[in-house]
C-alpha cells in the first residue's frame, strides 16, 4: 500500500484543535484564578451588577409591553446580560458601536435615550435620529450586515489617527452569513481597530450551532482571517469584561481586530413575533443554562464580597422600572406618523407618482 502524502483526517484534527474557554466566576460566583486581580473598582463592580440588573427589568418589561400592544419588535435579552453588558463596559464612549437587532441594551448604556429604543422598536422614524456626538448606527436588522459596517468605521478611525475602535454583534447564525466573513477578512487585511463579538446563544433562531457549521468553536474563524480569536463563558460577566477590555487595548494599539465568541443563552424566544423555543429547546438545555444564570453568579460575586444585597437590588428595580415608564409614557404622548411622512421618508428624490400621493394624503390628513 503507498504511503499517504497527506493524511486529512490527522489534519482535521490538528487544525481544528478546540479552543481554551476562558472563565474567571464559578456558578456559584466564586474567583476560579486566585492569581486574578480586577483592575475594577468596587464601585465599578457595582456599577456594571446595576446595568445587567436593568437590562434584566428591561426584557421583563418590554416583553410585557409587547404583549400589551405598546411595543413593536422585540427580541428577548434574558440570560445574555453578561455577554452584552460585559464586552459594552469595556468599551469609551467614543467607541462606534454597531449594534444587531438584540443589542438594544448596550445601545442604550452607550449612550440612546431609553425612549428613542421604544420609538424604534414601534417603526418611528425618530427612533433612528441620533445627535451627532453620539456614535452609534441603528439595530441591524440585516443578520451580519453590522460587521461589514464595523469594518469601515474601524478603517475610518485608523485614517484619520483616532485611538477608538468599532465594535459590533451577531449571533452564531451570524457567522453563516458571507458578511460576517467579509467584515473579519477585510478589518484584518488593513489591521482596522474592530472588536467583532460573536453572541453563541446555540441557536439561530430554531437551527443548533452543531448544525450551522462544522468548525468546533466560532472563534476559531478568525484563523482564516488572519485575527485572533477567543472564546469566553459569555454567562461571566467578568471573564467577558477582562477578554472585551483586552481586545480594545489590542485594536487601538495599532494591532488589528479581534474576534470574541461569548458562549451565552437566551431564555427567551429569538424574538416575540410568533417563535417557539419549546418547538426545538428542550427542558434540560433550559435547566442547564438556568443554572448558569450571570446575574445569579455575579449577585454571589458581589454579595459575598460586602458590596451587594436584596434590599439594594429590590429598590434598584423599582427605580428601573419608574425610567422604563417615563420613557413609554414619553413614546406614546408623542404625535403619531403620518402616511405623507412615511413616502417622504422613503425616497430622497421623490418621483412624480409618490409626489402626487404625498399631496393626497396631506390634503386628507389636513381636514
Amino acid at each position: 500500500m503507498a504511503k499517504k502524502i497527506i493524511d486529512f483526517e490527522q489534519l482535521k484534527d490538528e487544525q481544528c484543535a478546540e479552543f481554551k474557554t476562558v472563565k474567571l466566576l464559578s456558578e456559584d460566583g466564586k474567583i476560579l484564578d486566585s492569581e486574578w486581580q480586577s483592575d475594577l473598582s468596587d464601585d465599578e463592580l457595582i456599577e456594571l451588577f446595576k446595568q445587567m440588573v436593568w437590562s434584566r427589568t428591561l426584557d421583563t418589561r418590554s416583553t410585557k409591553l409587547n404583549r400589551q400592544g405598546r411595543l413593536g419588535f422585540y427580541a428577548p435579552t434574558a440570560g445574555e446580560e453578561a455577554s452584552q453588558i460585559a464586552t459594552n463596559f469595556a468599551m469609551e464612549k467614543e467607541d462606534f458601536i454597531l449594534p444587531a437587532y438584540r443589542d438594544v441594551p448596550q445601545l442604550v448604556q452607550h449612550g440612546l435615550p431609553l425612549y428613542k429604543a421604544f420609538l424604534w422598536s414601534r417603526g418611528h422614524v425618530d427612533g433612528n435620529k441620533y445627535p451627532a456626538d453620539f456614535n452609534a448606527l441603528p439595530p441591524q436588522i440585516i443578520i451580519g450586515a453590522q460587521y461589514v459596517q464595523a469594518a469601515g468605521v474601524a478603517l475610518g478611525f485608523k485614517l484619520k489617527g483616532q485611538k477608538n475602535v468599532a465594535y459590533t454583534y451577531t449571533g452564531d447564525g451570524g457567522t453563516s452569513q458571507g458578511d460576517f466573513y467579509e467584515g473579519i477578512n477585510f478589518a484584518g487585511a488593513f489591521q482596522a481597530p474592530a472588536v467583532f463579538v460573536v453572541q453563541n446563544n446555540g441557536f439561530a433562531i430554531s437551527v443548533p450551532r452543531e448544525k450551522q457549521t462544522a468548525a468546533k468553536t466560532l472563534a476559531q474563524k478568525a484563523v482564516a482571517a488572519g485575527i485572533p480569536g477567543v472564546q469566553v463563558d459569555g454567562m461571566d460577566a467578568l471573564a467577558v469584561y477582562e477578554v472585551a477590555k483586552a481586545a480594545r487595548e489590542f485594536a487601538v494599539s495599532g494591532n488589528g481586530p479581534v474576534l470574541i465568541e461569548t458562549l451565552t443563552y437566551r431564555y427567551g424566544p429569538h424574538t416575540l413575533s410568533g417563535d417557539d423555543p419549546k418547538r426545538y429547546r428542550t427542558k434540560e438545555t433550559d435547566d442547564f443554562w438556568l443554572k448558569k444564570d450571570p446575574l445569579v453568579r455575579m449577585r454571589k460575586f458581589l454579595t459575598e464580597k460586602g458590596l451587594w444585597s436584596q434590599k439594594k437590588e429590590d429598590q434598584y428595580v423599582e427605580e428601573v422600572k419608574a425610567e422604563i415608564n417615563e420613557a413609554v409614557a414619553k413614546v406614546e404622548n408623542m404625535p403619531k406618523q403620518k402616511i405623507s411622512e412615511y413616502l417622504k421618508n422613503t425616497f430622497e428624490e421623490i418621483p412624480a407618482n409618490i409626489q402626487a400621493a404625498i399631496e393626497y394624503y396631506e390634503a386628507k390628513e389636513a381636514k
